[in-house]
């Protein structure tokens, strides 16, 4: 699953935070995978050279397939630093707090306080189901990696303890 509760151990003093939200994109290929792919289209790229081995044809063709292989290592490369976004959300009674950390850019945070946050899904956003945090600051988006059904269960997860994190605050 893309995303983890996990849950913290505050000290009874503190009113630090208690659920740790992490969000991750999906990788479908890992990176033994990557190799084994590269590897594989540079073969199936190569065998057509074999035809031409030993003539000029060779020297002309060649930076086709040397082009074409860079191509994909680059594509699956961007690939793999777009899945290096990560989203931290912790809940805690007195603050929740949203750390947004996408690759080569600086953090985005936000925090507000628990009590008047609300999750919601929007049927018309730049996604299907996108999930947004209402009650801070500004409205933010929440787990725009997750598919229509992670954004739905996440709400609902997400209900839930900030539901018990109000009970905890009433005490």
């Amino acid at each position: 699953m893309p995303y983890a509760w996990t849950k913290l151990e505050a000290a009874p003093e503190q009113s630090g935070a208690v659920w740790l939200l992490t969000i991750r994109p999906f990788r479908s290929l890992p990176r033994r995978g990557f190799v084994l792919f590269i590897a594989a289209t540079a073969l199936a790229l190569a065998l057509p050279l074999l035809a031409v081995l030993g003539s000029v044809v060779l020297w002309g063709l060649l930076p086709f397939f040397l082009g074409t292989l860079w191509a994909v290592w680059a594509a699956l490369g961007h690939s793999y630093r777009t899945g290096m976004l990560t989203e931290e959300l912790r809940l805690g009674p007195g603050e929740i707090t949203l750390e947004h950390q996408a690759p080569g850019r600086k953090p985005q945070i936000w925090t507000a306080n628990p009590y008047w946050v609300q999750p919601r899904l929007i049927s018309q956003g730049p996604v299907a189901d996108y999930l947004v945090l209402e009650g801070g600051p500004r409205i933010v988006e929440l787990g725009r990696c997750l598919t229509p059904e992670e954004r739905r269960r996440l709400r609902e997860d997400l209900s839930d303890k900030l539901a018990a994190l109000r009970t905890i605050g009433a005490d």
